[in-house]
Order: structure tokens, then C-alpha cells, then sequence
């Protein structure tokens, strides 16, 4: 068995072409369903927001776009808005549309048995993709938050007969160089049936509908237990792994910093990412925090989420793939796993800290924004207005 230290030229080589998405709610205040806790420089508006977003990419360097979130990131000027960030150095990544706060989706969406409201969910996604069309953006993100507490309450079949329905049409409704992403949750807000709880069915409904249509997997959005990096290589196997949002959780969708629950699980799942190559800009596969930062200060969390990200994708960069290939191929079961334990059991930070001078940065960028002052600066002039928060 060769040392991990042997494959860092390699693994360097692919670390300098990864990037990963930020989410402007990540910036906004949030918190738990009894209270949104307010932090001051919090921004106001998506043009403060993605001032935020810069600063991250300033002191990492791997996270040059922002998802925006309709209708809580709506703007009079989208043109304007995406001008603003290729301003600041990032540029407008993944729509993501809205079907959980407006009082006609309580009963469903787009699996909703009253077809005007049906109706008023797929215009939200034409709207989505004009904003699309506006920000240069070339995907947009479903979550279908419908579902049913009780049994009886409505026909299982219907729904997804419903929903295949106007999912047809929405994605009728894209530009040949557009793409659908489908994300499933398996609880909440509903609890006894969700009409897209899983890979396979959120897959299945891509199967239907077309090549550009995939599916996103959150790590948060899946029972206790649950083996991601099967699912992981599942859809990457079949060429269906769209988006991939990082966080963590401890019990259910938590949406806690990426690494900060089970780091060991997050390398496992890079390494099932890294065995392809789809860490590869052209892989088709979009990487994304999906975070809540509800106590701890927003830009360092999101920086903290990245730095995270990147030492379990070193670590897995250096798994010596030939023998563990070997290991496996002979039956080796303690000497296949050590293979993994001496690639996770390296220290990767200084190899990382060396690759961000290479490339102009701070070493360690949690202390060069902690000293840039920023924080304090905008927390003095952004005083007045409202806030932004989770649902704003």
C-alpha cells in the first residue's frame, strides 16, 4: 500500500477545479420554528446579500455563484442584480422556486386536487425560468414540500398522476439548454405520505419527463440510517445526480454546517464522487451548501461549511485506488478498509493552506475575514430596513 501523501499532485490538481454554490438564504437571519434570531449587518435585500456571498468567495476562492430563492430574492431589475454580482466576482447560479408559503399550496401544489391551483404552482415556475432567462441562469430547483398527514385524506395515485402532469408541462416550458432539478425530502411539512419522499421516486419522475431533467440530493433529507453514498452512486451510475446540497443533521432536516454531524460520512460520500470524476466542472453535477446558520455569524459559517467540504474531498482525492481495487479484488475486507481509514486519517490542512497561497489567497481564510474588518463595517451601515430572513 502506497502512502495518501504520494497521490497529493493528483488530488491538488482536481481540488483547483472544484467549486461550490452558496444559497443567498444562508446570509439571511433564521432559526427554529419558535424563533428567527436577528444578528446586526444582517443584509436587506438580495444586492446585500450578494456582497455577502463575495466575501466567501474572496477568501476561498472556490464559490463564484449564489442560488437565488423566488420569491424571497425578487428584484424590480434582474438584469441589474446578475450585473451586480459579475460586479462583485460571482454570478447567479440556481433558481429555486417557492411552493411552501403561499395559503392556497396548504393542500398541495402541484399535486393540489383543485387544478387552478395547480395551475398558479406551474406559473410560479414560468416566472422562474423568465428570471432564468433575465440572471443568465440555466437551471431551476423544485421542491415539492406537498403531502398528506393523514390517511384518506387524499388519493395517493391521484397525486402523483397530478403531479407527472404538471411537471410535463413545466418542463415543456424550458429552452433546450436548460435544466429541471427535482428534490425529495421524505418528512415535512407533511407527515404520514410526501408525494416526492426519495431518490427513486423524484428519479422516476425524471425518467418520464426527459434528459434534462435530474434529481438533487440533500444529505438532510433522508431517514436515520440511510446510506447516501449508495444513493450517491446510484445516480451518478445512471447519470442522474443534477445538484448535490451539503449540510448536516443529527435527527431530521437540520441544515447544520456540512461536516459538522458526521465528517466521516461526508468523506464517504466525496468518495464516491471523486472515483468518477465528478468533481469536474463538466460533470453536470452542481455542488451547494444548503445551510441555516441560526447562531453562529453567517459568512464565517458558510466559509467554515466550505473549508469542511474541501478536506473531505482531499482526503478522498487521496485514496490509493489501485490497492484498494486490489484489497477488494483478494477478498482483503480489513485491508480494503484501511485503504479508506489511512486516506480519512490524513491531515489535509496544510496541504490545502499550501494550494490557496499558490493561488493568492490568505492560508487560513477564517482569520483573514475575521481581521478584514468587514463584519463590524457592515454591521454598522446596515442599519435601518428590514432584515432579511428565512422567508423574507
Amino acid at each position: 500500500m502506497t502512502s495518501p501523501a504520494t497521490g497529493v499532485p493528483a488530488a491538488l490538481e482536481a481540488m483547483r477545479q472544484q467549486t461550490i454554490e452558496l444559497p443567498s438564504w444562508a446570509f439571511g437571519n433564521s432559526g427554529t420554528r419558535f424563533k428567527v434570531f436577528t444578528t446586526p449587518g444582517t443584509p436587506r435585500d438580495p444586492y446585500e446579500k450578494i456582497d455577502d456571498v463575495a466575501q466567501v468567495h474572496r477568501y476561498t476562492g472556490i464559490t463564484p455563484r449564489v442560488s437565488l430563492h423566488i420569491p424571497w430574492d425578487k428584484v424590480d431589475d434582474y438584469a441589474d442584480l446578475s450585473a451586480h454580482a459579475k460586479e462583485r466576482g460571482v454570478t447567479i447560479g440556481v433558481i429555486n422556486a417557492n411552493l411552501f408559503q403561499d395559503d392556497d399550496y396548504k393542500f398541495g401544489s402541484l399535486t393540489h386536487p383543485d387544478p387552478a391551483v395547480r395551475k398558479k404552482a406551474i406559473g410560479h415556475h414560468l416566472e422562474c425560468f423568465e428570471i432564468m432567462r433575465a440572471t443568465g441562469s440555466k437551471e431551476l430547483k423544485l421542491w415539492l414540500p406537498d403531502g398528506l398527514n393523514y390517511p384518506g385524506q387524499d388519493d395517493l395515485r391521484d397525486r402523483q398522476d397530478r403531479l407527472a402532469a404538471a411537471l410535463q408541462e413545466i418542463y415543456a416550458a424550458m429552452a433546450d439548454d436548460e435544466r429541471l432539478l427535482i428534490e425529495y425530502k421524505f418528512f415535512e411539512p407533511a407527515f404520514y405520505a410526501t408525494d416526492v419522499p426519495d431518490w427513486g421516486t423524484a428519479l422516476l419522475h425524471c425518467l418520464d419527463l426527459g434528459e434534462r431533467a435530474m434529481v438533487v440530493l440533500d444529505t438532510g433529507h433522508h431517514a436515520p440510517g440511510t446510506n447516501i453514498e449508495f444513493i450517491v452512486m446510484q445516480l451518478l451510475r445512471r447519470g442522474r445526480l443534477g445538484a448535490f446540497d451539503f449540510n448536516s443533521r443529527f435527527y431530521a432536516d437540520d441544515d447544520l454546517m456540512v461536516g459538522a454531524a458526521d465528517p466521516f460520512q461526508l468523506f464517504r460520500i466525496m468518495d464516491q464522487i471523486v472515483r468518477v470524476g465528478a468533481l469536474s466542472p463538466d460533470s453536470g453535477v452542481n455542488f451547494m451548501l444548503d445551510q441555516c446558520h441560526n447562531i453562529e455569524a453567517k459568512i464565517p459559517g458558510q466559509i467554515r461549511s466550505v473549508m469542511n467540504v474541501q478536506e473531505a474531498t482531499a482526503k478522498a482525492l487521496l485514496v490509493d485506488r489501485e490497492a484498494l481495487a486490489q484489497a477488494q479484488r483478494a477478498g482483503d475486507v480489513l485491508g480494503a478498509n484501511a485503504v479508506l481509514m489511512d486516506a480519512y486519517n490524513t491531515d489535509v490542512r496544510s496541504m490545502l493552506a499550501a494550494l490557496r497561497e499558490e493561488q493568492g489567497l490568505a492560508p487560513d481564510p477564517m482569520a483573514a475575514f475575521a481581521a478584514s474588518g468587514y463584519a463590524e463595517k457592515v454591521a454598522a451601515e446596515r442599519v435601518g430596513g428590514v432584515q432579511a430572513s428565512w422567508g423574507a
